[in-house]
């Protein structure tokens, strides 16, 4: 069995929401191509994704959306649903682009499912906003609903969903809000102050799933530190207590501290460090099997592709010395195509990822943000919220 699986085909850069739209596809070509040139994907087969099937689909989507979703790029009327906005406008063959997309994350899952792979990556996934029936925050199909559904009918009981993505992880959680078998947890920028507005701590499941909604709501300009010691306060704990057989993670980027669009201060090496992490959570708790997947990220050159060659790179065991210069042909690709642009010299920003654990002492906003997430589900789960070992 090959260890790692690594989704990719450039027909996934089909789904460009245009224009000056922030989710551009780009940031996809330009990791792909870093990977390459540092050597990451070197003898690695790109496994090509199908799109999804209607049946697949309808596993996390109304059948009315799917026709809005296939009528919208040809339609004279408002064809509703939450397309045709700035945040999901419509564009040529938008059903199946949005199908390739949770297609890709598919294959990964089912690599898994069928044993041909502990690991699998995706970056063009992660399209965690979208809802049964409307799209949302940039997503038209929500590619990880579809994906944790197939698992759980093909040999999966304990699913846990991580998402580190500044936005919360909200089409995820709705779709299992009330699933005991799936644990969705998702550390976000303070829904007071970021969209979608929601993911408050308080928000844990409805009845006959309690605990099984994890939210951990960080206020803006929480830098690695602090959000380091906020998954190692809760993550570790609640994945060694609910014990999955599979790890799917979330792993947008615009957490970063150059992200236009959020107000969180991490860096490459946060984010490196948080792939880390991940994996040594699958590897302890969930037998060796992660799935991870892109998702949000618009610092499209300097940031996304460092960042996501990082996190290809620990799905494959090929981890890259984050003082590693960029090579020469990547920077020359990126200014033939943007001659202004500031280029990083290297695969890190010189991030400190030192923590202090929680319990140690502080008491900022980022520990009022555990305790309360701690407080809300460890009980829960039988857990001691009080106490630092638990």
């Amino acid at each position: 069995m090959s260890s790692s699986a690594v989704v990719w085909d450039p027909a996934l850069l089909g789904y460009d929401l245009g224009g000056e739209h922030p989710f551009n596809p780009v940031r996809l070509h330009l990791t792909i191509k870093l990977a390459t040139a540092l050597g990451v994907l070197k003898d690695v087969p790109l496994l090509v994704p199908e799109p999804a099937t209607e049946v697949e689909l309808y596993r996390a989507h109304a059948a009315e959306y799917l026709e809005a979703v296939k009528q919208a790029p040809m339609a004279s009327w408002d064809v509703g649903h939450g397309l045709g906005t700035s945040d999901n406008p419509i564009f040529t063959n938008m059903h199946e682009a949005s199908s390739l997309v949770v297609g890709s994350t598919m294959l990964g899952a089912r690599r898994i499912a069928e044993g041909r792979a502990l690991r699998a990556v995706n970056i063009a996934g992660g399209l965690h906003h979208a809802m049964r029936d409307h799209a949302s925050g940039f997503c038209v199909y929500n590619d990880l609903s579809v994906a944790i559904s197939w698992l759980l009918d093909n040999g999966f009981d304990r699913i846990a969903y991580i998402d580190t993505d500044v936005h919360h992880g909200d089409g995820v959680q709705a779709a299992f809000y009330g699933d005991p078998r799936v644990l969705t947890i998702s550390l976000h920028q303070h829904p007071f102050t970021l969209f979608p507005g929601t993911g408050y701590s308080g928000e844990t499941g409805v009845e006959g799933a309690e605990g099984s909604a994890v939210n951990i709501p960080l206020p803006p300009r929480t830098k690695d530190a602090g959000w380091l010691r906020a998954f190692h306060a809760v993550v570790p704990s609640l994945l060694a207590e609910f014990r999955p057989q599979l790890l799917v993670t979330q792993c947008g980027v615009d957490s970063h501290e150059e992200d236009p669009l959020a107000d969180l201060s991490l860096t490459v090496d946060g984010h490196r460090t948080i792939y880390r992490a991940l994996r040594e959570l699958a590897d302890t708790h969930a037998d060796g099997k992660w799935l991870a997947v892109g998702g949000g990220g618009y610092q499209l050159i300097r940031v996304v592709p460092r960042s996501w060659t990082h996190l290809i790179a620990t799905v494959l065991d090929r981890d890259v010395d984050p003082d590693t210069p960029l090579p020469a042909e990547w920077s020359d690709l990126v200014r033939e195509a943007a001659p202004r642009a500031e280029l990083p010299l290297r695969m890190t920003d010189g991030g400190d990822t030192g923590f202090a654990p929680w319990g140690d002492g502080l008491d900022d906003a980022v520990d009022v943000a555990i305790r309360d997430t701690r407080r809300a589900v460890f009980p829960l789960h039988g857990l001691d919220p009080d106490d630092p070992r638990d």
